[in-house]
């Protein structure tokens, strides 16, 4: 079984991993292979090493680490094709475990280069894809080898589309949307589609800056967008008074002198904050709004932090969300990495109903567009 998963992980100066999330989303499908008899080839990318072999961004580390995990050794193989994978694959026996080298060592993995693909598909009769977060990629171990074996959707992809589409399809209302971040611009599309179909979107982080400029309000040094992101923000606004969806911006914000843990702070109106100061959180009364919201929802989507919540003294709203998603007694569901990576540290995510593994690849499903790595299984299996 040659097994796409997605174990893009950060690792340690040390070179342990750092956060073993998306490793351990893997073991269910892992697990039912081995249990199957399969001898499983897992197959993953690592970073960006731009096409060319990097120690930096070898998956050894990761192979280790699993093999702790899984209570059984995980061999390793220097490459993902040539004579050494080969060689490596042969040794296995049912129910092993064989981690190949990084795939984008090879500029023709991100190419989706048809001959490499081939390379791949050599190495084993059944092709499985469970890397959701590397769904929205049309590669060569994503798109290209799903057409040249016959090709299936490992247990996790097959939770991460059926969760994701169900809260555009069919969510329990009211529905409430979270959507944090930088950027109006990067997640615009997610939020024309979300007012049409939540009760109401709580808009966090510096985005809500680009809103509140918009309208006229003055945010200091605040990060925000120029004109064609605020003319974006009021399209999106637009929309949600179209759709009545109920669209909220913080009333306050938690201020500061300096992007720093040690910088001076102070609260303020959402709209009025003085120059030279910049929002960095969002403030107790809008906090308190977000978590009556959130808690009497039957719907939870939470995608992005509502500050710098990296630093301590502006964590507080983020881990107050991340709180109230976790009460929340509906379906809640949380993706975006910065998100899951709050959710985690303030210890929360075993009490949501799923935490997506897939950054780009959530928003794009959420969006509404076509998943390459999934439209590949689709195509094959129909």
């Amino acid at each position: 079984m040659l097994v796409r998963v997605d174990l893009n992980v950060p690792i340690n100066p040390d070179g342990s991993v750092g956060d073993d999330t998306r490793i351990r989303a893997a073991l269910p499908t892992l697990t039912a292979l081995r249990d199957g008899g399969a001898r499983v080839i897992l197959m993953s990318h690592l970073g960006r090493p731009k096409g060319e072999r990097n120690p930096a961004y070898t998956l050894a580390p990761v192979a280790l680490h699993l093999s702790t995990l899984i209570a059984a050794p995980v061999a390793f193989a220097d490459d993902c094709v040539s004579v050494s994978a080969q060689t490596a694959v042969a040794e296995l026996a049912d129910g092993d475990v064989l981690l190949l080298e990084n795939l984008r060592f090879h500029a023709e993995e991100e190419a989706n280069d048809p001959a490499f693909a081939a390379q791949l598909a050599e190495l084993a009769d059944v092709y499985v894809n469970d890397a959701f977060g590397a769904a929205h990629r049309a590669h060569a171990s994503t798109e290209g080898v799903a057409h040249l074996l016959p090709a299936y959707a490992g247990l996790l992809m097959e939770r991460e589309v059926s969760v994701l589409t169900s809260l555009l399809e069919e969510p329990q209302h009211p529905f409430v949307a979270i959507v944090g971040g930088v950027k109006v611009a990067d997640k615009i599309a997610v939020l024309e589609r979300l007012v049409e179909v939540a009760d109401t979107v709580l808009i966090g982080g510096a985005m809500a800056f680009t809103f509140v400029v918009a309208e006229g309000g003055q945010v200091g040094s605040s990060l925000h967008e120029d004109a064609d992101g605020q003319a974006i923000a009021m399209r999106a606004k637009a929309k949600a008074e179209a759709t009545g969806c109920e669209l909220l911006l913080p009333s306050d914000v938690l201020a500061a002198d300096s992007f720093s843990a040690e910088a001076a702070t102070q609260v303020t109106p959402a709209d009025e904050v003085p120059v030279g100061w910049m929002g960095l959180d969002i403030g107790p009364d809008a906090t308190a709004v977000y978590v009556e919201r959130i808690r009497n929802a039957k719907t939870v989507l939470w995608n992005g932090p509502m500050g710098a919540f990296e630093m301590a003294p502006f964590a507080t709203a983020t881990r107050a969300v991340a709180a109230a998603v976790a009460d929340c007694a509906g379906t809640t569901v949380v993706g975006g990495g910065d998100s899951v990576a709050a959710i985690t540290q303030f210890g929360f995510s075993d009490q949501v109903t799923h935490v997506s593994t897939g950054g780009g690849a959530s928003l794009e499903l959420l969006e509404g567009r076509v998943l390459p790595g999934v439209a590949a299984i689709q195509e094959v299996s129909s």
